[in-house]
Parts: C-alpha cells; sequence; structure tokens
C-alpha cells in the first residue's frame, strides 16, 4: 500500500462565513445554557412554538436550540396524526399533556396551529372546526399564560422558488427520505391556499398575551442565529449579553396585536 505524506493531505477548507456562523451560534447557545439554568432553579414554564412552510427548517432550527441543553428538562414536541380516540377529544387535549411542567422547556415542533394550516389547507377538518378553533385559541393560550407558562410563538417563512429547491434536495438526500410525506408533495400546488391560511392565522391569532413572530428563513443559517437571539430577548435570565440579542430586522418580524398589518410576507 502507498504512504500518504501528511504534507500530501490537503487540508479541509472552512469559509471565513462559517466560522463566524459557527462562533456566533456557539455564544447564543451558551446564553441558552444560562437561560435553561434560570428556568430550572425558578421552575419557570416555556413553551416555544415553531410553525412554517413545508420545508422551512424547522428541524434544523431545533437542533441548534436544543443541542448543549439538558435532555431531562428540554422536551421536543412533534405529534403525529391523531388516533382515533385522540379524534373524539377535545381538540387542545393532546397538546395539554406536552405542556411544560415547572422547570421545563418545551418545543412544539407544529402544534395545535395543524388546524389552521395543513388541516384547513388539506381539508382534514370541517369548515365548523376550523371556526371553533379560530374563535377560541387567542382564549385558550391566555389561559395557558396566566397559569405561568411563557409562549413564544415563530412562523418560520420561505418563498416558493427555495421551497421548490429545498424539496428537490429532499427527495434527493438519502439521509433525508424519512421527511418525505404525501404532505410535501402538495406544497407547492397548493402554495397560494397555505399563503391565505398562513396570513388569516398570523392576523387573527396574534394577541397581546401570545404574539406571532414572523422569520424569513430563506438563509437557515440567518435563521437560526436570528431566531435564538429574538428568543433570547424575550425571556429573562441572569448574565444576559445582551450585546448579542440585536436581531436582523429583515429577518425578524414581529406581529403586533395593536396592528392590523402583518409583516412582509411570501405571496
Amino acid at each position: 500500500m502507498k504512504k500518504v505524506s501528511a504534507a500530501a493531505i490537503k487540508p479541509i477548507k472552512i469559509s471565513k462565513k462559517e466560522l463566524t456562523y459557527e462562533a456566533e451560534l456557539r455564544l447564543l447557545q451558551i446564553e441558552l445554557v444560562k437561560l435553561q439554568k434560570r428556568i430550572i432553579s425558578k421552575g419557570d414554564r416555556l413553551l416555544v412554538i415553531l410553525e412554517g412552510r413545508d420545508t422551512a427548517g424547522k428541524d434544523g432550527t431545533i437542533k441548534c436550540i436544543t443541542q448543549n441543553l439538558s435532555p431531562r428538562d428540554t422536551h421536543v414536541i412533534a405529534l403525529g396524526k391523531p388516533s382515533d380516540r385522540e379524534e373524539g377529544e377535545w381538540y387542545f387535549q393532546r397538546y395539554v399533556a406536552e405542556l411544560p411542567s415547572a422547570g421545563e422547556f418545551v418545543i412544539f415542533n407544529r402544534s395545535w396551529y395543524n388546524r389552521a394550516g395543513v388541516e384547513k389547507v388539506m381539508g382534514f377538518c370541517t369548515d365548523a372546526q376550523y371556526k371553533e378553533f379560530m374563535a377560541s385559541v387567542n382564549d385558550f393560550e391566555s389561559l395557558l399564560v396566566s397559569s405561568g407558562i411563557q409562549i413564544l410563538k415563530y412562523y418560520l417563512d420561505i418563498d416558493k422558488a427555495e421551497q421548490a429547491r429545498r424539496l428537490a434536495d429532499r427527495a434527493k438526500d438519502p439521509l433525508k427520505q424519512w421527511k418525505i410525506s404525501p404532505i410535501d408533495q402538495q406544497a407547492q400546488k397548493k402554495w397560494h391556499a397555505y399563503s391565505v391560511a398562513r396570513d388569516l392565522m398570523l392576523e387573527k391569532t396574534t394577541s397581546p398575551d401570545a404574539p406571532w413572530t414572523v422569520v424569513n428563513a430563506n438563509d437557515k443559517k440567518l435563521t437560526h442565529l436570528n431566531l435564538i437571539r429574538d428568543l433570547l430577548s424575550r425571556v429573562e435570565y441572569p448574565g444576559k449579553n445582551k450585546k448579542l440579542l440585536v436581531t436582523d430586522p429583515k429577518i425578524v418580524m414581529p406581529c403586533l396585536a395593536t396592528s392590523i398589518k402583518l409583516p412582509k410576507l411570501a405571496p
């Protein structure tokens, strides 16, 4: 076997941009650990809801948030299709069972807002069920907030061309085959219907207790950094490095309960 000298082995080049991203992410993850120490010590309850277009990057964002957090006190909830028994329950019932207890940080990878998005667009719920949800969700969330749960809601928005590119990449990547679903196949065909459902959801379910924040997710790395910055800026914990938590207003766009105008969204 021919020996290869150390000099012949070319080092892997890492771009300056990549180094900057990794360095910034590490600093933000240190802040997340500070936050978790506060949540555990004070018995706080934090719920983060992540919604968005198919392929918008929810999974990757969650990995960045939870990478260095305690698996015992951090829970990612991604519920599947309801069972026959759950179909006969109060709509919110199976989600209530997953809410954070004292000292816990819970992230919903999709949530009860399935009813305002996928179920509405794909016809998986009746018009009556949809209207009941839209009429009751704000009161439900206000009840959770009054019980001591802090709710942060994020909608990850991408444009149609970027979604098409990501769907094509997903179809070719053998490590992402598990992500492919019949719902994905309808994402482009029903793009406009999803846009209409998204706008109604953001408009009607942004409340003073639980407002939405829209994140322009066309660039995954900028999404990770800016969403984490915004999350950390909205919660209390000791030793907060506020200089790290400045977000790009073109990427992080809060929905205001006092305004009828939505942030700029992908059409």
